[in-house]
């Protein structure tokens, strides 16, 4: 399967306009927002697990990213509140269930092999910083090469204009809402954009988002 697979040319996702396709696992489904491959794929995905579900035993072989959006997703190591970021390395292994049910954005088999840190940030008691423009304050989440992660917070009106992104860069809206180039976005839509995009990002209501920048092919 191949879906939004050319990395030359931007791509926009509406969360309102979710498909959601069954996973192997009952009461476990995803929104798919780009992928190479079949059930085990090179992916960026919205999942939803229902109620008392549960995944099976797995094993990242390239790696796992995920951003918990709502509920409480749960392993072998803890419990992820909304908003809590997670890196599992190359060769890691879980079998992720929900009590009461949660969705996550996740990507899959994106990891440099290089690339072994494991690392847990919950934004509600990390430390954020100003960033110079102002009513905008970001968090840093994770670097390595040429690979930036980081969240954003707009507050209402902020503006950072000429944003230049030699790497390419993927976003997706955590909450409120976020104006790509004067078009705005809401809460989960993601969008990637290619390599030497320059942009301005704005805030009309306030927002957060999830920003990767510096992976993308030229």
């Amino acid at each position: 399967m191949k879906l939004n697979d050319d990395f030359t040319v931007p791509v926009d996702t509406s969360y309102a306009d979710a498909e959601w396709v069954t996973s192997p696992l009952a009461g476990v489904e995803r929104h798919m927002l780009d992928r190479i491959g079949d059930e085990k794929a090179r992916a960026t995905t919205i999942v939803r697990y229902a109620k008392d579900s549960h995944f099976s035993t797995h094993t990242h072989d390239e790696g796992e990213e995920f951003v918990v959006l709502e509920g409480t997703f749960s392993d072998s190591s803890g419990d992820f509140s909304p908003g809590v970021y997670v890196r599992n390395p190359p060769g890691s292994a879980h079998a992720p269930w929900s009590v009461d049910g949660t969705i996550i954005f996740v990507k899959l088999r994106q990891f440099d092999p290089g690339d072994t840190a494991r690392i847990v940030i919950d934004p509600g008691t990390a430390e954020w910083h100003a960033a110079k423009a102002p009513g905008v304050s970001t968090l840093h989440l994770h670097t390595f090469a040429d690979e930036t992660v980081s969240m954003a917070r707009f507050a209402p009106g902020a503006v950072l204009r000429d944003q230049t992104y030699a790497g390419g860069l993927e976003l997706l809206v955590i909450d409120g809402e976020i104006a790509l180039d004067g078009i705005s976005h809401h809460r989960w839509d993601w969008m990637r954009r290619p390599a030497s995009t320059k942009l301005d990002l704005a805030s009309s209501d306030g927002g957060t988002i999830y920003l990767k920048t510096g992976h993308l092919p030229s």
